[in-house]
């Protein structure tokens, strides 16, 4: 069950974070997920590394840094993706 959690709010972070950083990120929707999955993983390490992973009550400091792991790994994947998807555009 833990797995399909991860998925869900990796989507909604990956969304999140789509709806956060401007202008268009053509990446799809599966994409979306995996990234948000990503960032949440990165800010939860964050999150660790200062000390706040386990807060009485709602972790906000930890929610606020999964959505800026998502922001940052959706930032950087769209690059590569892109990249990647007009690099294999050229060769066809």
């Amino acid at each position: 069950m833990s797995w399909l959690w991860a998925i869900i709010v990796g989507l909604v972070l990956g969304v999140l974070a789509r709806a956060i950083l401007p202008g268009k990120q053509d990446i799809p929707l599966w994409l979306t997920a995996v990234f948000g999955i990503l960032g949440s993983i990165l800010g939860n390490a964050v999150a660790g590394w200062i000390g706040v992973e386990d807060t009485k009550g709602i972790d906000w400091i930890r929610h606020l840094l999964q959505l800026a792991g998502a922001v940052a790994v959706v930032a950087l994947g769209d690059m590569a993706w892109q990249s990647f998807r007009g690099s294999r555009k050229q060769r066809t």
